[in-house]
């Protein structure tokens, strides 16, 4: 019976042993599997298919310190002093004030008082672009003002003088006597320049010198409104007032661009003058003091889909002729109003902001190719350069009703204050509310020069081209406003 119990005793604590190692094991297993990180299943790289792996970005830079360090010589502050009179006989005053009141007016009621003088001053960005000290930045920095001076990145302050200047694209080149060879950088090639590359800016906003802000090419070929020859950069690194006429780098540490605007509404949006535009007109700038640019002696307009079903025209490309201006090239060329420019010298022309951006760097004299279409046809013009010189205004004033407009003849009179000929055409003395003339954007003072692409010279003429079109649901006008011409579609 002793044995028995013994065996049972010996049994019961193998077993009870037994249990507790499991416990601990179980135990110990549980703890570990909480304790320890959670690994993922990683796929081999050999696993991942060519063709579909994304491959990282080069050419990030992880810092612009020693960019920074080699351009920073070449960058100049400019600080410019105006003296501005006030009061008296001499007071500042618009050209309309003389135009209501006249000279006498100001002369009597404020000839007495006294004049006082203070001097304005500005500040802005340029940078060196020679040794000797040529350095380009905005015409809006210097222009009209009395003292211009140049701070070195050493601190030392040179005066400049303006060389060259073109207030189109708002473009100025000044001059520095150093005494010695100064740093200078070098300008790149912007059209070779790609949206989304990282660019770098340097200049003295709010009069602090030599910052330094970086960011992406945002987008090319901006038109503005700032000028006529509008083709700007923009950017996303930091532009402030007193960036005016600072370089635009790329990585290279080129100069791409003439840091030139900002929008004041938004953050994170500058603008910059091409670098190539600026270097076209160096040669220009550095020998005549101003730009001569090609023309073609022809005014032109976007065109639009009411304008291409009246021309018979499919494809919406190209810049319209809205007027040729008598002897000018495209005149002895052969070119009339109505044709679409559609190439120059091979190059596409998709609107008339673009044919005018690409005909102003030719040089007078060289012969380019107009491939135009009329009638749908495609006929190939050979236009000789020539300079290309500001127009006059033209206004005017009379009566005749048509299409809701009121329309007159151009006197003598009128001409003689116009400086036109009496047959230039007539003149849109009234607009009415709600017209088909309203509605396609026509205003008093505006010169209908042809209806339906028939010149006319007086309202008689007028009159009897738009009774042969009476029948016709519209009328395509030739308009001449102030220094413009362009061709509008009435719709009755």
């Amino acid at each position: 019976m002793n044995k028995d119990n013994k065996s049972r005793k010996t049994f019961v604590m193998f077993l009870v042993a037994f249990l507790v190692a499991f416990f601990i094991i179980s135990l110990v297993e549980v703890l570990r599997s909480t304790l320890s990180p959670i690994v993922p299943e990683v796929q081999s790289v050999s696993a991942i298919p060519t063709k579909e792996a994304i491959r990282p970005v080069i050419g990030a830079p992880s810092s612009f310190a020693d960019l920074v360090d080699k351009l920073k010589p070449a960058v100049v502050n400019i600080s410019t002093t105006r003296l501005v009179r006030q009061g008296g006989g001499g007071a500042s005053r618009s050209p309309l004030d003389r135009f209501f009141f006249g000279d006498e007016f100001f002369e009597k009621f404020f000839g007495d008082m006294p004049r006082r003088e203070h001097r304005q001053r500005s500040l802005g960005s340029g940078f060196i672009i020679s040794s000797d000290g040529y350095i380009f930045t905005n015409y809006h920095v210097v222009a009209k003002v009395d003292k211009i001076l140049v701070k070195l990145s050493d601190g030392k302050e040179l005066d400049a003088t303006v060389v060259g200047h073109d207030e189109k694209t708002d473009i100025a080149l000044i001059k520095i006597k150093p005494g010695n060879h100064l740093p200078f950088v070098e300008l790149g090639d912007s059209d070779a320049v790609r949206v989304g590359e990282w660019a770098l800016a340097i200049g003295n906003p709010f009069g602090l010198d030599h910052t330094v802000t970086a960011g992406i090419i945002s987008a090319k070929g901006r038109v503005i409104g700032a000028g006529p020859y509008d083709n700007f950069i923009q950017t996303d690194a930091s532009i402030n007032p007193g960036n005016s006429g600072g370089p635009l780098f790329n990585m290279e540490g080129k100069v791409i661009g003439i840091n030139t605007a900002i929008v004041a509404q938004g953050q994170g949006i500058g603008f910059a003058i091409p670098a190539k535009m600026a270097k076209d007109m160096l040669p220009d700038l550095r020998t005549k003091g101003k730009v001569t640019r090609g023309w073609l002696g022809i005014s032109v307009q976007d065109l639009t889909e009411d304008l291409a079903k009246s021309l018979n025209i499919k494809d919406i490309r190209g810049a319209l002729v809205a007027d040729v201006f008598k002897g000018d090239p495209a005149e002895v060329a052969g070119i009339i109003a109505g044709d679409v420019v559609i190439e120059i010298n091979g190059l596409k022309i998709k609107d008339a902001h673009e044919l005018l951006v690409t005909v102003a760097p030719f040089k007078v004299g060289v012969k380019v190719e107009l491939k135009v279409l009329r009638e749908g046809k495609e006929r190939v013009f050979t236009v000789t350069i020539a300079e290309r010189k500001d127009r006059p205004e033209l206004v005017g004033d009379s009566s005749q009703e048509e299409y809701g407009l009121a329309v007159g003849d151009i006197t003598p009179e009128i001409a003689q204050q116009l400086g036109v000929s009496p047959r230039t055409g007539v003149v849109i003395v009234e607009v009415m509310d709600g017209s088909p003339a309203q509605t396609a954007g026509l205003r008093p003072k505006d010169i209908i020069v042809q209806v339906d692409k028939v010149r006319i010279g007086n309202q008689k003429e007028y009159i009897a081209e738009m009774a042969k079109l009476s029948e016709k649901r519209s009328v395509m006008l030739s308009i001449r406003r102030g220094k413009q011409s362009f061709f509008v579609v009435l719709r009755r």
